[in-house]
């Protein structure tokens, strides 16, 4: 128990430090203009082009860990990273930082890809629930204490330290990983049959071109041939695409809710986060609750026909059936309130159920892709998943100050609510007809 719980750590400790490293980056934005001379728009550069390398990543990361392991992708990934924030962190120029900050998210992504694999390693589909929840809430909450941590840091120091902040928790991390160990079962096996002298299956022999098709064939044709080709895939990043490109719009969004409508310092915005922290945690509470309530009583009656047998996918919808009203609620709600005549402290409450309700369904749909796809594909659905998750996320940022400048408030949390009611049905059509969908797949684990 004490070694799958310190093997989850490397996992949990890169999905806060990622998407941390976008934005912690932000409280900074005038100090950028102001040193470089350039428009909002430009200083937002840096946020989402290193949004744009977490999207790009995770097409290497995943395939290479299912051929060779989780652990070489960590350790090689981090180094990389510390060395692209340096640069960062020196930058003398805008062009300079905005191509140190998207090396910087390329490498800091393939960690970040694989952790929903690292987990299904460590733990069988009936106990993962709870394991994938808080691997998702360390997703969640690396970008809500970014403007907290960059906020006062910015106040106190200047934009630079932002970049220093990252350096320190990356060589936190690297720390960890060197005293980890592999958690990928093939990668285990080859090794265990080479120190004991046992001759493996005959490796194909390819030549450079033909292994550069094989490779390209796991790195981005799967990645991609599921996305078009897999429903389940499809749809769950769809709705994956939307929750984060929200998240990230909300960094910039926010920011400026509550700095034109309730006049809040830098420090005091990145306070308002707090409340997408409150959500994430009551969100895994509702997690844990029902993983340790219902899925366990349903797994025990299965279990009394069939030792062997596991919670059926279509058991573990429930969260994003809970999440889903939830998202377009949160919407409204904080579009309506945030206005000086009503306390702040209702807009805030309306972005932890924004948090809580993207917990739900984000924890449901990667055990959604572990469960249908296993170990043997998994990382490649993952993969594509965080692409779409990532891409999305750099998209949002371009236009939503604007859109809140234009619409107004009200009206564009408005629209983007009516968009999440555009989604809510789709957990509910898996319920439905999710068996029928995989007894169809190409890419069944057994397979």
């Amino acid at each position: 128990m004490g070694k799958k719980v310190f093997q989850m750590v490397i996992p949990i400790c890169v999905g806060i430090l990622a998407p941390f490293g976008s934005s912690v980056y932000t409280p900074g934005l005038e100090q950028v203009m102001s040193d470089f001379g350039t428009s909002t728009e430009v200083a937002l550069l840096p946020f989402v082009f290193y949004l744009l390398g977490l999207s790009f990543g995770p097409v290497l990361a995943a395939p290479v860990s299912e051929t060779y392991g989780r652990r070489i992708v960590y350790l090689s990934a981090l180094p990389v990273f510390a060395a692209f924030t340096i640069g960062a962190g020196f930058s003398t120029n805008i062009t300079s930082l905005v191509i140190c900050r998207f090396f910087a998210g390329l490498v800091a992504s393939p960690g970040l890809a694989i952790g929903s694999g690292s987990t299904a390693d460590l733990y069988r589909p009936h106990k993962r629930a709870i394991p994938m929840a808080v691997f998702v809430t360390s997703v969640q909450m690396g970008p809500v204490l970014g403007p907290l941590i960059g906020g006062f840091v910015t106040e106190k120091r200047n934009w630079r330290w932002t970049q220093w902040v990252i350096l320190f928790g990356i060589a936190i991390v690297l720390a960890i990983t060197l005293g980890a160990k592999e958690t990928y079962k093939d990668t285990i096996l080859k090794s265990r049959a080479r120190r004991l002298g046992i001759k493996g299956p005959p490796e194909p022999q390819r030549t450079p071109i033909e292994y550069f098709k094989y490779f390209a064939k796991k790195t981005i044709v799967r990645p991609l041939h599921m996305t078009a080709t897999e429903p389940i895939v499809l749809f769950w990043n769809i709705y994956t695409a939307f929750l984060f490109g929200l998240l990230n719009a909300f960094f910039a969004a926010f920011s400026y809710v509550f700095k034109t409508t309730y006049d809040f310092g830098l420090g005091s915005v990145g306070l308002t986060y707090l409340g997408q922290a409150v959500g994430s945690v009551a969100g895994l509470t509702i997690i844990v609750f029902i993983s340790e309530t219902i899925w366990a009583k349903e797994l025990a009656k299965i279990r009394e026909t069939d030792l062997t047998a596991t919670l059926p996918t279509e058991k573990k919808l429930i969260l994003a059936k809970l999440g889903a009203p939830l998202l377009p609620a949160s919407l409204f709600w904080f579009g309506w309130t945030a206005r000086p005549s009503i306390h702040w402290i209702s807009p805030v409450a309306a972005e932890a159920l924004f948090s809580c309700a993207n917990l739900l369904i984000f924890t449901c749909a990667l055990m959604a892709l572990q469960d249908c796809y296993g170990a043997q594909y998994g990382a490649s659905a993952a993969s594509s998943n965080t692409f779409a998750r990532y891409l999305a996320a750099f998209v949002f940022p371009l236009f939503a100050v604007q859109m809140f400048e234009g619409l107004g408030t009200g009206w564009a949390a408005s629209l983007l609510g009516f968009v999440s009611l555009l989604m809510l049905p789709i957990p509910f059509v898996f319920q439905r007809h999710g068996e029928s969908i995989r007894a169809k797949s190409k890419y069944r684990p057994d397979e």
